[in-house]
């Protein structure tokens, strides 16, 4: 069975939320590699004012996602995904129209564009409704576009075919479970303590890319103890030298930092 079925509106206004989730990531300061209002993490190509813009241009695209949802809702949710796709690409079209060409948001465009299509296509939404959804509309899609290409033409083919790292299309086809095994032990209020958490665990493909997995390694180990061993503002400031030194960006936990935000005030 798939999202029964937008017969009304949702009560939780899952775009809205999408659009707060981008804001609230990017305003959070300071964010260890990343870009904030403090510096540019370990971007050299981007700026908080270059993700102003981005987000501007990207989130009149989270209703549209909603509506394609709910204009769909009857049929299953087989097939979907070809059905959003050509939104998908749009949005991210105009995400680069805004910033000049640099990749800004596409992550958080695949992951809140699947929540929010999801979204549309639920009578009752919630968290665990929205994950089981989107589980639904991705299924076998780690098979068809990593398990079965045989050249790897892409970053996220190569870490599939090297180190089996499914990257977003894994965690949007799991319901987006790392998410989900780390928003019990959040308190719900400070949101660096939920980035390091997703740090701490999430495979992310961005700092494979930048370090390998001695970089991966590095920072899940360095997230995980200022979890062990507390932290603050000083030390979460020591953190974004050190990636930055070491040119690590952990791009696939902010984008995951925004869908636990939306999931967390659903409910």
């Amino acid at each position: 069975m798939t999202g029964l079925l937008a017969t009304k509106r949702r009560a939780v206004d899952v775009p809205r939320l999408a659009q707060e989730a981008l804001w609230q990531e990017l305003e959070l300061t300071p964010k260890p590699g990343l870009v904030d209002r403090l510096n540019s993490g370990s971007h050299r190509d981007m700026d908080h004012a270059l993700f102003v813009r981005s987000i501007a241009a990207v989130a009149p695209w989270f209703s549209r996602f909603a509506e394609l949802g709910f204009a769909h809702a009857e049929k299953p949710a087989a097939g979907q995904l070809r059905r959003l796709r050509p939104m998908g690409i749009a949005c991210e079209q105009a995400m680069y129209a805004a910033t000049g060409g640099v990749n800004t948001h596409k992550g958080g465009i695949f992951a809140l564009g699947l929540l929010c299509f999801a979204a549309g296509r639920l009578r009752n939404v919630s968290a665990e409704s929205l994950c089981a959804e989107v589980s639904l509309l991705c299924r076998g899609l780690v098979a068809r576009e990593l398990a079965g290409r045989r050249g790897a033409a892409t970053a996220g083919e190569r870490q599939f075919q090297q180190w089996g790292l499914t990257g977003a299309r894994g965690e949007a086809e799991s319901g987006f479970a790392t998410v989900r095994s780390v928003l019990p032990r959040w308190d719900g209020r400070q949101l660096h303590d939920l980035l390091l958490r997703l740090m701490a665990v999430n495979p992310d493909s961005n700092l494979v890319a930048r370090g390998g997995m001695d970089g991966l390694r590095y920072v899940q180990n360095y997230a995980q103890t200022l979890l062990t061993n507390g932290w603050d503002r000083r030390r979460l400031l020591a953190m974004d030298r050190a990636l930055i030194a070491r040119h690590l960006s952990p791009g696939g936990s902010a984008d995951l930092l925004s869908v636990g935000w939306v999931l967390a005030k659903c409910g």
